[in-house]
């Protein structure tokens, strides 16, 4: 089965000279338009925001761009696959009789470039392969757990059609990046009484918009015009469980973290981490001459000192 080259930088609608600033905010306009929680087209939007995730976890992860700029669209010419780790290339990581994953949230072409289409045999030489991939997991799947159908198609052998299978795979709640999943004896057949190798599913966090992930910890940006930092202020802020308002106390000084507790994804003991929002104080780029005004009496009135030593 051909596998079609992905253009990344087609998919977030950057240059290829982009930097990683650029990607970063590309990414987040394209994920907030496309999240499932907020697209009109529910389908559309999942498949979409998948399509952004899988460009940006290979865009914004340095080693993996440079693999990606150095191969572009004939990546497969001549059987080579990445550069080989001491020189040399290594064999195209998915050949056409190794195994294909499908639900996994990612698509053939990541597989074959950088996933873990296989893993190698077992302990014995008569134990079957384990076989191993990636499966994306927005972190709404990770905080509240859910099913997935995934396929894999098990190569066959010679005058023996090839075999799909599917499973049905739960989710738990509060999973982590590179946790693994294992359905165990799903794996390559094994040789005459051998027995069969697992199958791994690795789980790969979506990147949010709004959020990144520190443990059971999300963390996100919280915006204040300076007024707001200074008089105090009832903020909106995002979770994963809804917006929400958060006080904001006279004073707050930029970089400040606020935190709302249980807000956060699940722990082992079945309490929830918390949500920490970290202040960024904006400033507007254009005022008009009446709020121009306004600011000048407030610099000839105010006694504040920035620089001050004291």
């Amino acid at each position: 089965m051909a596998v079609k080259f992905q253009d990344y930088y087609e998919t977030l609608g950057v240059a290829r000279a982009a930097s990683a600033e650029e990607m970063k905010q590309a990414f987040r306009a394209l994920a907030r338009l496309h999240h499932p929680d907020v697209a009109k087209d529910k389908v559309a939007g999942e498949a979409k925001f998948k399509e952004i995730n899988e460009a940006y976890e290979v865009l914004s992860d340095p080693e993996k761009r440079k693999r990606y700029d150095e191969l572009g669209a004939n990546w497969q010419a001549g059987g080579g696959g990445p550069s080989a780790p001491g020189g040399g290339r290594s064999q195209t990581p998915r050949g056409e009789s190794d195994f294909e994953f499908g639900g996994t949230g990612f698509s053939d072409f990541f597989e074959s470039f950088f996933g873990g289409g296989r893993e190698g045999g077992g302990a014995f030489a008569r134990e079957g392969q384990d076989v191993e991939a990636d499966l994306l997991v927005t972190l709404e799947e990770a905080l509240h757990g859910s099913p997935r159908k995934v396929t894999l198609r098990r190569p066959g052998g010679r005058g023996v059609a090839d075999r799909t299978d599917t499973y049905q795979v739960r989710i738990p709640p509060g999973v982590r990046e590179g946790q693994r999943i294992r359905l165990a004896g799903q794996g390559g057949a094994g040789l005459g009484s051998g027995p069969a190798g697992d199958l791994y599913l690795r789980v790969r966090l979506a990147r949010h918009p709004d959020f990144s992930v520190q443990g059971a910890d999300l963390h996100c940006d919280l915006d204040l015009a300076p007024w707001e930092a200074v008089l105090g202020v009832q903020a909106k802020i995002p979770t994963l469980d809804g917006a929400t308002s958060l006080r904001v106390p006279p004073g707050t000084a930029a970089g400040s973290q606020l935190r709302l507790r249980g807000l956060g994804l699940p722990r082992e003991d079945r309490t929830r981490g918390d949500l920490y929002a970290t202040v960024r104080i904006q400033t507007p780029a254009a005022v008009s001459a009446e709020e121009r005004a306004l600011w000048e009496q407030l610099a000839r009135t105010s006694t504040f000192n920035p620089r001050s030593e004291s």
